[in-house]
C-alpha cells in the first residue's frame, strides 16, 4: 500500500485516478448547484412575489460571507475530505427533501429562505474544504494543473447544469429540478475513495506551533489570519485576489448587462459576450491542464491582470457585439489564466496546516465581494455611464498586477517543478 501511495502522485495529473476520483466529485457538485440555483429562482419567481424573489435568491450570500472562515477553521481542524462530505451530504439531504416538499404543497417565500439559507451555510463550509484538498490527493508539481482542470470542470458544470435545470423545469417543475441533489449524492462513492496525503511537518515550526497549541475555534481562526499576514507571499497574494476581484466582478456580471442594454445589443448580444469571455476562460483552464506549469509564474500572473484589466476598459468603448465577444475572450484568456496562476500559488505556498483557513479567505474576497459590488456598479453607471466605471474598474483590476511586478516576492513566485 505504501508503494502505491508514493508512486500514484509521481502521474500527471490528468492520467491519475485519485485526481480523476475529485474532480469527478467536484463536477457533480457543482453541476448539482448549477441545477439548484435554477430551480431555487424558478420556484421564487413562482411565488409570484418580485421583493420575494429578490429576498430568497439574496439569501444564500449572507450565510456564505459570514460562516466562509469559520469553514476554513473546520477543514483544518477536521480534514478536508470530511468536510466536504459532510456538505455534499446536507445538500443532498436539503435538496431532495425541499423537492418532496414541493411535490406536496406550493412553495412560500418563507419556506425557499430557509432553503437558502441553509444551503448558503453549508456552501461556506464546503468551499473551503474543496480548494484544501488537491495538495492533499497530489504532488506540488501537479497544482497548476488541478487548477487548470478544476477551472475547465467549472465552466462545463456552468454550461451543463443551466440547461438541465431548465429542461427539468420546463417538464417537471421545481421538484423535478431539486430532485437533481442526487448530483451531490453522486460525489459521496467518489470522495470516500480518495487517498488521501498525511499532512507533512510544517516547514516552519514557530508558524505552525499556534494551530497546534489553539483551545479553541476562535484561536484557530486568528492564528489563521495572522499566519497569512505575516506571510512574504499569501498576505500580498490575499491583496491581489481581493483587488482583483472588486474590479472585475460587476462589470463582468451586472455592468454587462446594462452595456447590452445602453448599446441595444440585447440578451442575444450578451449571451456571444458572456459565451465569448468563457471560451477565453476555457483557453486558459486547458493551457494549465495540458503544460502542467509555468515558469516565472508570478510574473506571468501579475503581467496577464495587467493585461486583462486594458480588456476589461476596452470592453465598453467597442462598438459592436462581434468585437465586444472579442475583447470579452481576451479578458476571460487572460484573468482565467492569472486566477489559476494565484490559486496555484496560494495552494503551494501555504502549509498545509492552514490550507483551509488560506482557502477560506481567498474564497470570501469572491463570495463577498461579488454581491457588494452589483449595487455600487449599478449606481455609478446609472450617475456616470459605462465607460467611466469600466475605466474605474480596469484600473482596480490593474493595480493587483501592478503590486505583483512592484513586490519582489511576488515577481518571483515560482510553482514547483
Amino acid at each position: 500500500m505504501t508503494a502505491t501511495a508514493v508512486e500514484a502522485p509521481e502521474r500527471p495529473a490528468h492520467r491519475d485516478p485519485n485526481v480523476l476520483r475529485w474532480l469527478g466529485a467536484y463536477t457533480a457538485s457543482m453541476i448539482g448547484d448549477s441545477v439548484y440555483f435554477m430551480a431555487l429562482a424558478w420556484a421564487a419567481a413562482r411565488t409570484g412575489s418580485a421583493s420575494g424573489t429578490g429576498l430568497v435568491l439574496a439569501a444564500g450570500s449572507i450565510p456564505r460571507a459570514l460562516l466562509m472562515l469559520g469553514g476554513g477553521v473546520l477543514a483544518d481542524l477536521l480534514g478536508p475530505r470530511r468536510v466536504v462530505i459532510g456538505s455534499d451530504a446536507v445538500r443532498a439531504v436539503l435538496v431532495l427533501s425541499l423537492a418532496a416538499i414541493l411535490v406536496l404543497t406550493a412553495p412560500t417565500v418563507g419556506v425557499l429562505v430557509v432553503v437558502a439559507l441553509l444551503f448558503g451555510a453549508v456552501d461556506a463550509l464546503f468551499l473551503p474544504a474543496v480548494g484544501a484538498l488537491p495538495p492533499r490527493i497530489s504532488t506540488p508539481g501537479q497544482l497548476a494543473r488541478i487548477q487548470g482542470l478544476r477551472a475547465l470542470a467549472a465552466r462545463g458544470s456552468s454550461i451543463i447544469g443551466a440547461p438541465m435545470g431548465g429542461v427539468a423545469v420546463a417538464t417537471g417543475g421545481p421538484s423535478l429540478a431539486f430532485a437533481a441533489g442526487v448530483l451531490f449524492a453522486l460525489s459521496l462513492p467518489l470522495l470516500l475513495s480518495l487517498r488521501i496525503s498525511p499532512l507533512p511537518e510544517p516547514e516552519t515550526s514557530g508558524d505552525a506551533a499556534p494551530a497546534a497549541k489553539a483551545p479553541n475555534a476562535w484561536h484557530d481562526l486568528v492564528g489563521g489570519l495572522r499566519y497569512i499576514r505575516r506571510h512574504r507571499l499569501l498576505g500580498p497574494l490575499m491583496l491581489v485576489i481581493a483587488l482583483s476581484e472588486l474590479g472585475f466582478v460587476g462589470p463582468l456580471n451586472l455592468g454587462l448587462i446594462l452595456l447590452s442594454e445602453q448599446r441595444g445589443w440585447g440578451a442575444s448580444g450578451m449571451g456571444w459576450i458572456v459565451a465569448g469571455f468563457s471560451g477565453g476562460a476555457a483557453g486558459s483552464a486547458l493551457l494549465l491542464a495540458v503544460r502542467g506549469r509555468v515558469p516565472r509564474a508570478g510574473l506571468v500572473m501579475s503581467l496577464t491582470a495587467l493585461v486583462g484589466a486594458v480588456g476589461i476598459a476596452a470592453l465598453a468603448q467597442v462598438p459592436t457585439v462581434a468585437l465586444a465577444a472579442a475583447v470579452a475572450g481576451f479578458v476571460g484568456l487572460t484573468a482565467g489564466l492569472a486566477g489559476a496562476l494565484c490559486g496555484a500559488l496560494v495552494q503551494t505556498a501555504a502549509d498545509p496546516a492552514y490550507l483551509g483557513r488560506v482557502t477560506s479567505v481567498s474564497t470570501l474576497f469572491t463570495y463577498a465581494l461579488i454581491p457588494l459590488s452589483y449595487p455600487v456598479t449599478g449606481a455609478a453607471i446609472a450617475l456616470w455611464g459605462t465607460g467611466p466605471v469600466y475605466a474605474v474598474s480596469a484600473a482596480v483590476c490593474a493595480s493587483g498586477g501592478a503590486m505583483g511586478l512592484a513586490l519582489t516576492a511576488l515577481r518571483r513566485a515560482e510553482l514547483p517543478r
